[in-house]
């Protein structure tokens, strides 16, 4: 299994009302993509106080790299990563993503 970690660090002024309707979109995406599950979300509480600049993420879980691929080209996903690239200081430059080859 496969933990598809994505980094966030929004802008100052980024719309959160806009933020929210692309996590939907993205759950919406992996609850239809066979072989994708686990779709989360949230703010980072940064309790360990290491990532400030990172306001948000999320994960989701793909069983092996085939449903990853799947899930990276669907035209849905595509485009709401667009929608989240210009939620993001620095464009694409803002988000950070963490594949963990979970076992």
């Amino acid at each position: 299994m496969i933990r598809h970690c994505v980094f966030l660090r929004l802008a100052p002024k980024a719309d959160s009302a806009e933020l929210d309707k692309v996590m939907l979109g993205l759950a919406d995406v992996v609850q239809r993509l066979p072989g994708c599950s686990g779709f989360r979300a949230g703010p980072n509480r940064d309790y360990e106080g290491k990532t400030p600049d990172y306001p948000y993420g999320f994960t989701l879980d793909a069983i092996d790299a085939e449903a990853l691929a799947t899930y990276a080209v669907d035209p849905e996903h595509q485009e709401l990563g667009a929608r989240l690239v210009a939620l993001c200081e620095g464009g694409a430059e803002g988000i950070t993503v963490f594949d963990i080859d979970a076992v």
